[in-house]
């Protein structure tokens, strides 16, 4: 269910060029303001807005090593009608959106949400994220 979105639109080079530091320093610089909303639904289809997570200045950086970008967000629960189920982390282009839980062991799920996310609406969440670079480049690569 997640889904990478914007990757093209991301580049606007030749992506036969682009290798992981230079998607690495493309990324960076997109998700800089990025942010993080979370949605539950009731008996429609309708998509509900319980929180909205922003980037926390100064966690946004590059792991050489292991090739991947890490953040956090943080914010507070909005509502709590509803279940969280659906996540989107959206940076100027490049975004992510799959399927959230607030309980652990869920079959299906693309992200857990931290133990920070009770479900109390005023409460402040925190969220990490950890993307992996040479994946997307891969998946560049083949489109």
């Amino acid at each position: 269910m997640k889904q990478f979105h914007g990757l093209e639109k991301l580049i606007q080079s030749d992506k036969a060029t682009l290798g992981n530091q230079d998607l690495a320093r493309l990324l960076l610089k997109d998700l800089q303001h990025c942010q993080c909303l979370i949605y539950g639904c009731l008996d429609t289809d309708d998509k509900i807005l319980l929180a909205t997570l922003d980037l926390i200045p100064d966690s946004l950086n590059y792991e050489m090593f292991d090739q991947r970008i890490d953040l956090i967000l943080s914010g507070p629960i909005l509502r709590n009608d509803c279940v969280p189920l659906t996540y989107r982390l959206q940076g100027s282009d490049f975004g992510i959106s799959g399927r959230c839980s607030m309980i652990a062991r869920v079959c299906g799920v693309d992200l857990y949400l931290q133990r920070s996310y009770t479900g109390i609406i005023g409460e402040m969440a925190r969220q990490k994220f950890s993307i992996a670079v040479k994946p997307l480049l891969k998946i560049l690569k083949a489109t």
